[in-house]
């Protein structure tokens, strides 16, 4: 199937309530690992990538591997750029290809932020782009981006101000989640993500999802939370993969047999978020033509 825009993925999200995992991948062998989740469980999924892995890649080559990927699944797929605060960096992604970016402009006051996500949108729109918008940090710091406070909370109306003004395609508000690994139980706003969504039918995205609970998950994705991110328990069962095996099998040597359990290990973690957020046999939802005969497929 071929690569699809951000908005055929969130847009029947959004509108039937289900959520699509948007999984920070950290290589090729992560980024095959999710994509072969979905295809087992027939679910639409988002490729996401921080700024510090594309600098470690290359914004092109990691387009290319997903091109290459994305197109041999028969299930929808778009890449995603999380948390970028350098407009460059965006303009970077988008020449290379890429279907959507998330301008985390959250450090600018509301004046700056909007000026400059207006900008963002018009770029990304003449390279067939969505944008995701941010105008409040999301407590927690990872893969160097963000503060361990969260951003002061931004006004109902300024938020949707905000929306109406910039024509993002998804939101991102703080609602008491944050990333990396909760040290307390979250206390979580589902009435923000409510008020907003009634105010502005627009597909919501949820921050800090690993260690949420599943009633949680699924209150704030029956509210419109259409993307939810998941990064840091992608990377404590991809590491937590390699550590266990090797501690297994001191005198294995083979790292092939390695990858394949590492990757077995994180096609079950992304399979387990996908039946969570009720995606599972939505992919058919996605308007969009090409293979659907619903295989695994090995890379």
């Amino acid at each position: 199937m071929p690569v699809v825009p951000m908005t055929e993925i969130l847009g029947p999200a959004f509108e039937k309530r289900y959520g699509v995992g948007a999984f920070n991948i950290v290589n090729d062998l992560t980024m095959g690992a999710v994509l072969d989740a979905a295809v087992q469980t027939n679910s639409p999924v988002i490729i996401q990538v921080s700024v510090k892995t594309v600098k470690m890649f290359g914004a092109k080559l990691i387009q290319k591997m997903f091109e290459e990927m994305a197109s041999n699944v028969p299930v929808p797929a778009t890449l995603h750029l999380d948390h970028c605060p350098d407009v460059k960096m965006i303009k970077t992604c988008l020449d290379a290809g890429w279907n959507s970016v998330l301008f985390d402009a959250s450090n600018l006051n509301y004046e700056d932020n909007l000026r400059q996500t207006k900008e963002v949108v018009a770029m990304a729109r003449k390279c067939g782009a969505a944008v995701e918008g941010e105008l409040e940090a999301v407590r927690g710091v990872e893969d160097g981006v963000g503060s361990e406070t969260e951003g002061e909370i931004v006004p109902l109306d300024k938020c949707i101000e905000f929306l109406d003004q910039t024509g993002i395609d998804s939101f991102a508000p703080a609602i008491g989640t944050a990333h990396g690994l909760y040290k307390s139980a979250p206390k979580i706003d589902f009435d923000r993500v409510r008020q907003i969504v009634s105010k502005r039918p627009t597909p919501i995205v949820l921050h800090g999802g690993t260690g949420l609970s599943d009633d949680v998950f699924k209150r704030l994705i029956a509210e419109g939370c259409a993307k939810v991110n998941i990064s840091t328990m992608l990377k404590i069962t991809y590491c937590d993969g390699y550590r266990t095996y090797l501690e297994a099998k001191p005198q294995e040597h083979d790292p092939l047999k390695l990858m394949v359990s590492v990757r077995e290990k994180v096609v079950t973690m992304a399979k387990g978020f996908m039946e969570v957020f009720g995606s599972v046999g939505t992919a058919n939802a996605v308007c969009s033509s090409g293979k659907s005969n619903g295989e695994s497929v090995d890379f």
